[in-house]
């Protein structure tokens, strides 16, 4: 009995070992390795544009700014945004409505479709166009005899940011809808309120944070657009030539602070979508908290 006892008191302090303290030094680890990770990825290329772009002070910006191919490239981009912007917006309330209000044959093959954009390449969608609409094209000779220039053209570039920003409202409208049900907008129906009059009083209102900010999305993608419009547009300069590409094309031409210039207004922009953003998240935080 005492060798027993005297092997059980021995081993008793290694049970009492607490398991939260070997497991203190992870938690500083783990923040240690994300933000390190987050500087070399996102605040290190960030800092070097600032710099470029400002160490010489805000002339060379002016410059820039003052240039005609530029005010070119910011009016076509900004022409792209208003075009997809609106155009998804309708469309992605309306899919969003009939995916989470029906139940249909073929619903998962329209999501996948939907989501499409997000799993190819934007310069394959841009392939895509040019073999459609190109002038070797499927329907290309039937463009070229009625005068109408696609490939090369804004219609083109309007075609390809549409498709990238098409799922953007859809994805976040539908997961508001399904959270939102049915009962009340079925209570109004009862009581003799129009489809419209349902719409704007009750489903709008409820949805108006995830509508909100799948805009913001579709606006930050369209404003921000490369791969496929680069494809489509032929970088025309002063025709067809976005804010990116114009970046790509002055730095290609050893315009550094020219294309410094630019890529500073395209991180402006950048982080004013991000404020909105967050102003957006406080306010439907709050929303859902008062409604609770």
């Amino acid at each position: 009995m005492l060798a027993n006892d005297s092997s059980t008191s021995n081993l008793s302090p290694t049970r009492s070992l607490p398991p939260q303290k070997l497991s203190l030094p992870i938690q500083p680890i783990l923040i240690a390795l994300a933000l390190t990770y987050i500087g070399i990825i996102l605040l290190l290329p960030l800092i070097t544009l600032i710099y470029e772009s400002f160490h010489l002070g805000v002339q060379p910006l002016l410059t820039t700014i003052a240039t005609p191919e530029f005010r070119s490239a910011l009016q076509l981009t900004l022409l792209l945004a208003a075009i997809a912007v609106p155009l998804n917006t309708v469309f992605g309330l309306c899919a969003a409505w009939v995916l989470a209000r029906k139940q249909f044959r073929g619903r998962a093959l329209l999501l996948s479709l939907i989501d499409l954009p997000f799993s190819i390449s934007p310069v394959v969608a841009g392939l895509m166009i040019v073999l459609l609409y190109g002038r070797n094209g499927w329907f290309g000779a039937w463009l070229e005899a009625i005068d109408v220039k696609v490939v090369f053209a804004v219609p083109g570039m309007a075609i390809a940011t549409l498709f990238i920003t098409l799922p953007f409202v859809v994805r976040e409208v539908i997961p508001v809808l399904e959270e939102m049900g049915t009962e009340q907008e079925e209570a109004a129906r009862t009581l003799g309120a129009s489809d419209w009059q349902i719409f704007w009083r009750i489903t709008l209102p409820h949805i108006r944070w995830g509508l909100l900010y799948g805009v913001l999305l579709t606006n930050a993608r369209a404003l921000g657009e490369f791969g496929a419009v680069s494809v489509v547009s032929g970088s025309i300069l002063g025709r067809t030539q976005t804010l990116p590409i114009f970046v790509e094309q002055s730095y290609l031409n050893y315009q550094t602070q020219a294309a410094f210039g630019a890529a500073s207004i395209l991180v402006l922009l950048a982080l004013t979508t991000l404020i909105i953003k967050e102003i957006i998240s406080k306010q439907s935080g709050k929303t859902s908290k008062s409604s609770v």
